[in-house]
């Protein structure tokens, strides 16, 4: 039985496999995504962190996107160790080029959980990265966690390496995007080889969107 990290259960020493994901994974999956985006600027401002209900809409949101994600067969991985699901991503496919305001189900779903406001915020966040993404067919990368208490031993970089061999793979795909509204983490992704697309703002945050080559010519 697949389970999440505790702090009484973790072994620092276990080595990390990179595993597929399914649906029964999906409440260790939604556990760790909620404790990796419920502190990030970004959510603060989609959710309204100051209103009520916050953590209420940030759960609902992270639940109706992987349930859609799955629901459209994406590709979903993690990292475990032993029986201990620590870090997860969900990556869109190029051809997907999902827009979320076409997605009626997954919008009344939004709407009756995560409510009105947020859902029209959500959306019109994604309708600005979408505006942003190169012309050529891309992956997205729309939800990626390490639980908190596995951070900083590498596993967002491992994960990242796990990532990039799926977009290696395949032959739609031209590249990687994905954004974040946390500047600490830049340095980080441009280490990884992501370069900055532009910015887009939402209130006083600017978020970044970063892409890299799946296929960087060599030289």
């Amino acid at each position: 039985m697949m389970q999440t990290a505790t702090a009484s259960d973790m072994d620092p020493s276990a080595e990390p496999t990179v595993v597929r994901l399914d649906r029964t994974a999906v409440n260790e999956a939604r556990s760790i995504l909620y404790k990796a985006y419920r502190h990030e600027p970004t959510f603060h401002y989609l959710f309204n962190e100051r209103k009520p209900g916050y953590d209420r809409r940030v759960r609902a949101t992270i639940r109706e996107l992987i349930d859609l994600y799955f629901e459209l067969d994406q590709d979903a991985i993690g990292l475990m160790t032993d029986d201990t699901l620590v870090a997860v991503a969900f990556l869109g496919d190029p051809a997907l080029r999902l827009n979320l305001a076409r997605q009626l189900s997954w919008r009344l779903r939004m709407m009756l959980t995560a409510g009105f406001a947020s859902t029209r915020r959500y959306i019109d966040y994604h309708q600005q990265i979408r505006a942003r993404l190169p012309a050529e067919q891309v992956h997205q990368l729309p939800l990626m966690g390490v639980h908190p208490q596995y951070q900083n031993r590498g596993y967002g970089r491992l994960l990242l390496e796990a990532v990039d061999r799926l977009c290696k793979d395949n032959p739609r795909g031209q590249g990687l995007v994905l954004d974040t509204g946390n500047s600490r983490y830049l340095p980080f992704y441009e280490s990884l080889g992501f370069r900055n697309l532009g910015e887009i703002r939402m209130g006083d945050l600017k978020e970044y969107i970063l892409y890299r080559d799946a296929r960087p010519q060599e030289h």
